[in-house]
């Protein structure tokens, strides 16, 4: 995803200030014209809650690689010159200010080109390629992407840089479907990076948020596109882990996801269990992955109307469970299935966020959590709207690895207030959470709101001392820096000495 120094602000900000500010500015407004600081720019993330000021905000097309490689090391110069950080992005989905600098440079790489090379079944991703980019361009060659983001219209680079998972099983996360890459330095040195070629920066870029580098493009593995059709099992939650690692684990499988329950009555207790398998081609061969229609608009509808509502909750399920299984057309390619923007359920209400949490616990711990999260949520005052279940498999590269051994990660999506008192309830219920994964030999995700105590990020990513060094050691400016390194990283530890 990415989707991130002075400190960003991880609050919104109060009822007096805004009305505050709202007064100063109408005050300047009324006054004579005089000279005056250009106003810096604002930026935001998914979250809606991180606006930013930046000093200087860069769109990057898809130029050419010279002149494209020439205006970032101008950049780079300019910035590091002015004292300001530099921070990346291309869609900002992450939720914590991980792609932006607060008085910094933010550079946004805009959408870009997809260069499959079909008989080596990989494919060539620009800094500013997004998935949709991809499908689009392996789709008519019957090729797809060996694993990627729920939603197409996430950053390729980006992904990589958060180390994204998927739901194509029994893979690990995206990571380890990128063969090389090239990494810009902090002075503007281009190198090449690969689990052979300087081996220790490829770890660290892989999940690393963007501090190592920019992530100029990527060579990635593809695999045969397939006419996939679902199955659908509901069981009991405690019983979900043993049966999702079976499922993942029969090579007939393509993909898996699963669901829980987020009503009242059976609240995270039952499961739905999903798996997709191929199917026989039609003579007409595989029809081309588009994307929306009036079937996502429906559920658009239905995901939506659960806010607030214990009926609109029972009936989600209701539909995913009862509805679904028997739905007609329900076979779809697999680019068909990674074909959706994640705009298609998003919250466009002006009061309310869509705030996302995501845990991996070792499947044996799955039903412990959950438990655990029966207490931890409840208690809060934050609206919990879908929980999906997804199996990781072991990633043993990344200097970060939030999966070190297989996990079963619960992605978890809230419907927050834009308030600081839920702000402050959610930074309570994200603290008990992540304490509950960590005491079972679990981890979290990094790229969403930056809530977790130090001590926790610590505890679950063993690597951020060795990663923190690594990074000072090939770019001793601090050039490359985001909210996610002035919450955790800024300073030692004072658990390190």
């Amino acid at each position: 995803m990415g989707e991130p120094p002075p400190p960003v602000s991880r609050t919104t900000p109060t009822r007096r200030r805004v009305l505050g500010a709202g007064l100063a500015m109408a005050a300047s407004s009324a006054m004579p014209a005089a000279p005056r600081a250009e106003a810096m720019p604002v930026l935001d993330d998914a979250s809606r809650l991180t606006p930013t000021p930046v000093a200087r905000h860069v769109v990057l097309g898809p130029d050419p690689d010279a002149a494209l490689l020439a205006r970032l090391r101008a950049e780079l110069r300019e910035a590091a010159a002015a004292g300001r950080p530099v921070a990346l992005g291309a869609a900002r989905h992450s939720m914590g200010g991980q792609s932006l600098a607060a008085g910094g440079t933010a550079l946004t790489f805009a959408p870009g080109g997809c260069f499959p090379d079909q008989a080596a079944g990989t494919f060539h991703a620009g800094a500013g390629t997004r998935w949709r980019d991809v499908i689009a361009a392996l789709d008519p060659l019957g090729l797809s992407p060996a694993v990627m983001q729920s939603n197409n219209d996430f950053g390729v680079a980006s992904s990589f840089s958060v180390n994204a998972h998927g739901w194509p099983v029994p893979r690990g996360p995206f990571g380890a479907t990128v063969r090389a890459l090239r990494l810009m330095l902090a002075d503007g040195a281009v190198v090449a990076c690969s689990r052979g070629e300087n081996a220790e920066l490829f770890r660290a870029a892989m999940g690393g948020y963007g501090l190592l580098g920019i992530v100029l493009d990527l060579e990635v593995e593809a695999v045969p596109n397939r006419l996939l059709a679902p199955s659908f099992q509901v069981l009991p939650a405690a019983a979900f882990a043993a049966r999702f690692v079976a499922l993942c684990a029969d090579p007939a499988v393509a993909m898996a996801y699963g669901r829980l329950n987020v009503a009242v009555r059976g609240f995270l207790a039952e499961a739905l269990m999903v798996g997709y398998r191929p199917v026989p081609v039609p003579r007409t061969g595989l029809a081309r992955a588009g994307t929306g229609g009036p079937a996502i608009a429906l559920a658009r509808e239905v995901y939506r109307g659960q806010t607030g509502s214990e009926a609109g909750k029972r009936l989600r399920w209701y539909a995913e469970t009862e509805v679904a299984p028997h739905a007609p057309g329900n076979r779809a390619t697999r680019n068909r299935l990674l074909n959706e923007p994640v705009a298609n359920l998003a919250d466009r209400a002006p009061g309310r966020t869509d705030i996302l949490h995501e845990y991996f616990v070792p499947p044996d711990r799955l039903a412990d959590f959950l438990l655990a999260c029966r207490e931890v949520i409840p208690r809060s005052r934050q609206e919990l709207l879908n929980v999906t279940l997804r199996f990781v498999g072991a990633d043993p590269t990344s200097l970060l690895a939030y999966a070190p051994a297989p996990r079963i990660a619960a992605v978890m999506a809230f419907s927050q207030r834009r308030t600081a008192e839920a702000e402050v309830d959610m930074r309570r219920m994200t603290q008990a959470l992540v304490d509950a994964a960590l005491g079972l030999g679990g981890s979290f995700y990094l790229p969403y709101r930056l809530h977790a105590r130090r001590e926790q990020v610590e505890r679950a990513y063993p690597g951020l001392a060795r990663f923190a060094a690594l990074k000072r050691r090939h770019d001793p400016g601090l050039l490359f820096r985001n909210a996610l390194w002035d919450a955790w990283l800024a300073t030692p530890s004072a658990g390190k000495g």
